[in-house]
């Protein structure tokens, strides 16, 4: 049978049947308190006693995150995510991936996050602001399992803003940052910093940050200039340890201490601290989190493609991540292939795994199909009043300048009618767009779906011109008027001289504010 037909026929729970988690991966994590039989008690996330995945910048995104999972970890937290650029982001439900996406105005996805990790999650921001920071909390808080404020990244594109390590030097910003997201938010808050220059300083201030009602604070044992070369410095977070009552968590020892998974309780007793957050060995090896011991790179390297696959992971970022377990093994025949790799398939094929890709790509397929069916049967079944017509808009068909939505604009203000008003939503299934102007107390839309809002605005404005008989300003109608009126106003700006600017442009403006208005927040179809 061809994997497009076997994909047809799998039930809405295939894809997570086709994915089990690695062989010798820990049991699928429950929140804490949970029961065997799947009651939950709402018990805030613990971090005593816990081998953490650290924040890392484009290695800690969702492939690695369930990885490290599987794998045992039992708390992973996100790369660091800026404060500025979340609050661009709409929350977006992916009916096909199933998993809840954070996209940006450009249609990138910021966060991505599934049930799978809900309850481990911890979500790392970079802010310098206590009212973004909070305004950033409350739009993931029901996603994650916990916020956390990064404080210790030395690195220029986090503390030039403020951010990061920056906020080490502001103890009075750090308060109001983390007492506001603690009111604020009913998830778990925690930190992360790296020391001062002497100890007290750093204790002092971990003492200040405990105030703030924290649930918990990680501490990277290295100064802030100071590189992963340069050792730990295990008595710094030892005293933290010994001087407050939160659960510290050490973080630093990849390069002295944490060859294998024995190791992580060595660096634990030599910081004295409740848990231990690990970043560059997990980034190598992400089964440094399995008691057993650690798996093949090979198959760690296939497990996480997988991943990468399933849950639709840019293929820069997959790559990187890759380059990062292979190090040495980057000048191999292998190495180079992936080096060379430039889609998400291309990286399967080098690793073997061409076959997984397309079964895969095809089960998405078939759901993608099956969605947008949905939608469309939906679709003719809602707005019985509303008048349709499968059109689609192609500037190409008009003079420069010209568009549907100004002749109907212009239609408008002859016939007195008030100026049109559009509705357009966004599908999640395939994030296309979909308008409905309503004029004269009449909606109008296309059956079409279109890549822009834009498009879905023209599209719905042809729709009402055709129905009504007017002309829409092709190419192929003749006489453009409109083009004839915007002469004639240039003719006006020119021989009014000084007072032409104040007669010609107020009609221009007017009529490109219109344009714009609708181009604000556009609302996700309900699921």
């Amino acid at each position: 049978m061809a994997a497009s037909h076997v994909a047809a026929a799998l039930p809405d729970d295939a894809v997570r049947r086709r994915f089990p988690p690695p062989p010798g991966a820990a049991a699928e994590p429950r929140e804490e308190g949970s029961t065997a039989t799947g009651m939950t008690v709402n018990t805030p996330l613990c971090f005593r006693g816990k081998k953490i995945l650290a924040p890392m910048v484009r290695v800690g995104t969702l492939p690695m995150r369930l990885l490290a999972l599987d794998y045992g970890a039992d708390i992973v937290y996100c790369e660091e995510l800026i404060d500025i650029k979340m609050l661009q982001c709409k929350r977006v439900i992916n009916e096909v991936l199933e998993t809840v996406d954070f996209v940006a105005p450009n249609e990138r996805v910021v966060f991505r996050t599934c049930e799978r990790e809900r309850h481990r999650v911890v979500f790392q921001m970079g802010s310098a602001d206590a009212e973004r920071a909070l305004a950033v909390a409350k739009l993931v808080e029901s996603d994650v399992a916990g916020i956390d404020i990064n404080m210790g990244c030395p690195k220029e594109y986090s503390t030039k803003g403020g951010m990061g390590a920056a906020l080490l030097s502001d103890p009075d910003k750090i308060e109001s940052i983390l007492t506001t997201l603690v009111k604020g938010i009913c998830k778990p808050v925690t930190c992360k910093i790296r020391i001062l220059p002497s100890i007290e300083d750093t204790v002092n201030l971990v003492k200040r940050i405990e105030k703030t009602g924290i649930a918990a604070i990680a501490v990277h044992g290295r100064k802030k200039e100071e590189r992963p070369q340069h050792p730990v410095h295990c008595d710094v977070i030892k005293a933290i340890s010994e001087a407050v009552s939160i659960p510290v968590i050490a973080n630093g020892g990849s390069h002295d201490f944490i060859k294998e998974y024995m190791d992580i309780e060595t660096f634990q007793k030599a910081t004295a601290a409740s848990s231990v957050m690990i970043a560059r060995a997990a980034m190598w090896n992400p089964s440094i989190f399995r008691k057993e011991g650690l798996f093949p790179l090979k198959e760690v390297m296939q497990d996480y493609i997988k991943y990468a696959v399933r849950y639709d992971n840019h293929y820069t970022n997959t790559k990187y991540c890759l380059c990062q377990m292979l190090r040495e093994q980057l000048e191999t025949t292998q190495g180079k292939k992936l080096h060379a790799a430039q889609s998400t398939q291309e990286i399967c094929e080098v690793f073997e795994m061409a076959d997984f890709y397309e079964e895969t790509t095809a089960i998405f397929e078939a759901k993608k199909t099956l969605e947008t069916k949905t939608q469309d049967e939906d679709d003719q079944m809602e707005d019985p009043d509303v008048i349709k017509m499968a059109v689609r808009f192609d500037k190409r068909e008009y003079p420069p300048q010209i568009t549907p939505k100004m002749y109907l604009l212009e239609w408008c203000r002859k016939e007195k009618h008030p100026q049109p008003v559009y509705e357009t939503v966004q599908r999640p299934v395939d994030r296309l767009f979909c308008s409905v102007v309503t004029v004269a107390e009449q909606k109008y839309r296309s059956t079409l779906w279109d890549k822009s809002k834009k498009l879905a605005e023209q599209a719905a404005a042809i729709v009402c011109l055709r129905t009504l008989g007017i002309q829409e300003g092709k190419l192929c109608e003749g006489e453009n008027y409109l083009i004839n009126k915007r002469k004639r106003e240039d003719r006006e700006h020119l021989n009014n001289g000084d007072h032409g600017e104040d007669l010609a442009e107020p009609s221009r403006k007017k009529a490109n504010f219109i344009e714009e208005t609708s181009d604000m927040n556009v609302p996700k179809i309900p699921r």
